[in-house]
C-alpha cells in the first residue's frame, strides 16, 4: 500500500518551486472572494511577481493545502517556502512595510499606493 498523495505532493512542489505563491479563491485577474482580492492587491501594489493557484476547481486542493500548512483558511501566501498567512496578516504586513521587506521589494513601491 502506497502513501503517495499526488495532490499533496504537487502542492508541496509548487510551494518549493515558486519564491512567492498564493493559494486563493479564483485567479489574480478574477478573485472569487474579497479576502483573495485584498491579498492580490497588496502583492500587486508592491509589483510582486507571484504564482497563484485557484483552490476552487477541486476541494481536495484546499484540504491538502491546509494539511500541509496547518492553516485552515484561504488565501494562503507562501514566501520562500514559508507560510506567511492569510488576508489579515498580509494586509497588516503590507501596511507596516513588513511585506515589502519579506518580499525584498523596494519600500518606495508601498509609498506609491498612497500617491
Amino acid at each position: 500500500m502506497s502513501d503517495s498523495n499526488p495532490i499533496r505532493e504537487a502542492i508541496a512542489e509548487a510551494i518549493q518551486e515558486h519564491p512567492v505563491i498564493l493559494f486563493m479563491k479564483g485567479t489574480p485577474d478574477a478573485p472569487a472572494c474579497g479576502f483573495s482580492a485584498r491579498t492580490v492587491a497588496a502583492l500587486q501594489a508592491l509589483d510582486t511577481k507571484f504564482a497563484a493557484v485557484d483552490i476552487l476547481p477541486d476541494p481536495r486542493i484546499r484540504q491538502e493545502l491546509s494539511a500541509i500548512s496547518q492553516w485552515p483558511t484561504v488565501p494562503q501566501l507562501f514566501i520562500n517556502g514559508e507560510l506567511i498567512g492569510g488576508c489579515d496578516i498580509v494586509t497588516e504586513m503590507y501596511e507596516t512595510g513588513e511585506l515589502a521587506s519579506a518580499l525584498g521589494a523596494e519600500q518606495q513601491a508601498a509609498d506609491r499606493l498612497g500617491s
